[in-house]
């Protein structure tokens, strides 16, 4: 592809993500330009679409068209106590501070197919605090949603998902949290009593108030600088005085304008405490 053709297909890509905006409210328009690209790309391949200007013609007109598109653009890169040592951080720093309050709320941001909220779940379980919490997990992709609300992920990951388990500090066996069923793992209903799966758009929704957690872990990259900025005070604005903000590990807050609003509690886990006063 020469270097016409290329800034061609770029123009029709953003023409292409204004009509998603225009049409449908998903504004997609300060994501990462990469990222966007690729997935788009893969899905022109896999949906038999000829170009992106045929893409953006049936996006306008045919919503389960669309439907498609918005899963392949959505962020569902997620697992089972994912990154250990962050849960284990939580477990050590986060959790001693969340058992002062006498109820709590966490908001998990962009939570994709739900494991890392059932994950949290198990955490609070074991450190005595879930019945003093409520547990807000939220997506703009109601597909993902809808499979974040049953708790079913396939087995053939459950080596994995217990390997993660005992190196985030698992106390228990991990199997006292799920129900094998053939080619899949049911988590336990008592584990989503305090969840609620809600739809939620980071770049066009506003603030989640009083959270006195917030976790959105490696979705940040996939935003550009601009937006990266209105979500982490987004984020800011959304948690009480002593709160925790937790995002993912090739994420920070050193650059943005407000990140004297934090101090760190965990540098290579990216755990973040709201200052009582400014």
């Amino acid at each position: 592809m020469d270097q016409t053709e290329r800034e061609n297909q770029n123009i029709e890509i953003r023409l292409l993500l204004e009509a998603i905006w225009l049409r449908y409210g998903y504004d997609f328009r300060n994501y990462a330009p990469a990222h966007l690209k690729r997935r788009i790309l893969h899905h022109l391949a896999v949906s038999g679409t000829k170009n992106i200007s045929e893409m953006q013609h049936r996006v306008i007109r045919d919503r389960p068209f669309f439907g498609a598109l918005l899963s392949a653009l959505s962020i569902n890169v997620t697992d089972v106590f994912r990154d250990p040592a962050f849960y284990l951080t939580v477990r050590r720093e986060v959790g001693p501070v969340l058992a002062t309050w006498p109820f709590f709320k966490i908001w998990h941001a962009g939570c994709a197919t739900g494991e890392e909220v059932y994950s949290m779940a198990i955490l609070l379980k074991e450190e005595g605090l879930y019945e003093k919490s409520q547990i807000y997990a939220t997506d703009f992709d109601e597909q993902a949603l809808r499979k974040a609300r049953q708790g079913i992920y396939p087995i053939d990951r459950i080596n994995a998902y217990t390997s993660n388990y005992q190196r985030a500090g698992g106390r228990h066996s991990f199997a006292d949290y799920y129900t094998a069923r053939y080619d899949s793992i049911l988590f336990e209903q008592s584990l989503r009593r305090q969840i609620i799966f809600a739809d939620h758009n980071l770049v066009t929704d506003g603030v989640f108030g009083e959270m006195n957690m917030i976790v959105c872990r490696n979705v940040l990259i996939y935003f550009d600088k601009d937006l990266q900025h209105r979500v982490i005070r987004l984020f800011a604005d959304s948690l009480v005085p002593g709160g925790f903000l937790c995002i993912g590990p090739k994420e920070t807050l050193r650059f943005s304008e407000c990140s004297d609003r934090f101090e760190t509690v965990g540098e290579q886990e990216k755990i973040y405490k709201k200052r009582l006063q400014m």
